[in-house]
């Protein structure tokens, strides 16, 4: 379900449905301070690092665990992922098989992620780092939580898309925070924002005044597999966060993108839509093409007539967040 405009409106300036709605936003305050406000259920005994934030939908977490996961692996640490496994039936604590298991069992994200680094789904995080550690974790990487205190953390990155940021700086329903912007941050270790120069300065300008904490830039880059988009007609179809930042991707290769469809996130990928798709695709002689976290959704034997077009997390300068690994002995 697509968020509502209001919510990213300058926060100076809110809007009449925001205001209307703020007296509700209370509710989601008080909740959110209550939650994190009880001790911690489980301390595993090993590093743990959260990696969440402040907004619902998408701001890049999951492709943020996988580039510390290959950081972390690359430096001879065990890192294993604990995932709640949105949009799964499984309740866990149970490994993510690629080989077993479906998106529809675990959740698109730590199926992806599982090509990766050793990654557990479970509805109860304490449980999960449990089963990660009795399973020779090193150290832990909580894929969101940052609002949930099952398990105890010792670094925790508040990932933010620079080109949203915190929206109009008001929590559910009235804005897209989950707590207070202030409040967030006097918990958090450090904040990421992901996105192009301008973007990045553009929420600085907004909400640069509230950082207390380090800030490290990055950005999601296409990642190099030799195929060359240049004039290639493509149907894009995304559910993710934000399925515009993949088309002007997309775009940015030089793809003729003839067509684009929008989709809720994490949104299942039934025969009957894909069918719809492949038409369209067909009369439009174009290309279906979608991203890694949408492909893994795909029907095993469908997948071979969608591109997939893969993205990771580039930062320039990784000095920040090395002394904060070094920190808690990583």
């Amino acid at each position: 379900m697509k968020p509502p405009a209001f919510w990213f409106s300058d926060p100076a300036q809110p809007g009449l449905a925001a205001r209307i709605l703020s007296p509700l936003s209370r509710i989601c305050k008080a909740a959110t301070a209550a939650r994190v406000a009880r001790p911690a259920d489980f301390r595993p005994g090993i590093p743990v690092i959260c990696v969440g934030n402040l907004t619902v939908g998408g701001a890049g977490k999951t492709p943020t665990v996988v580039a510390l996961a290959q950081r972390l692996s690359a430096r001879g640490h065990a890192a294993h992922i604990l995932s709640r496994g949105y949009g799964g039936t499984l309740a866990g604590p149970v490994q993510v098989s690629e080989r077993h298991h479906q998106a529809s069992d675990t959740g698109d994200e730590p199926l992806l992620m599982a090509g990766f680094a050793p990654v557990w789904v479970a509805r109860d995080r304490a449980a999960g780092a449990r089963a990660a550690v009795a399973a020779g974790a090193g150290v832990l990487l909580l894929d969101d939580g940052f609002q949930n205190p099952s398990v105890a953390k010792d670094l925790s990155i508040v990932v933010a898309d620079a080109a949203t940021g915190f929206g109009n700086g008001l929590c559910l329903p009235a804005g897209p925070l989950r707590e207070p912007v202030e409040a967030g941050l006097a918990r958090a270790d450090m904040v990421l924002t992901l996105g192009a120069p301008g973007e990045q300065a553009t929420f600085l300008s907004r909400w640069g005044g509230a950082l207390n904490v380090p800030h490290v830039a990055g950005r999601l880059a296409p990642l190099e597999t030799g195929m060359d988009w240049a004039g290639l007609p493509v149907l894009a179809f995304a559910g993710i966060g934000r399925p515009e930042k993949f088309f002007a991707t997309l775009r940015g290769l030089g793809a003729e993108v003839v067509r684009t469809v929008a989709l809720d996130d994490h949104q299942p990928l039934s025969p009957g839509l894909l069918r719809r798709l492949g038409a369209e695709a067909g009369a439009l002689g174009a290309q279906l093409v979608t991203t890694e976290k949408d492909a893994v959704r795909l029907p095993d034997e469908l997948r071979s007539q969608v591109l997939t077009l893969p993205v990771r997390l580039e930062i320039d300068d990784w000095a920040l967040l090395d002394a904060a690994l070094g920190r808690i002995g990583l």
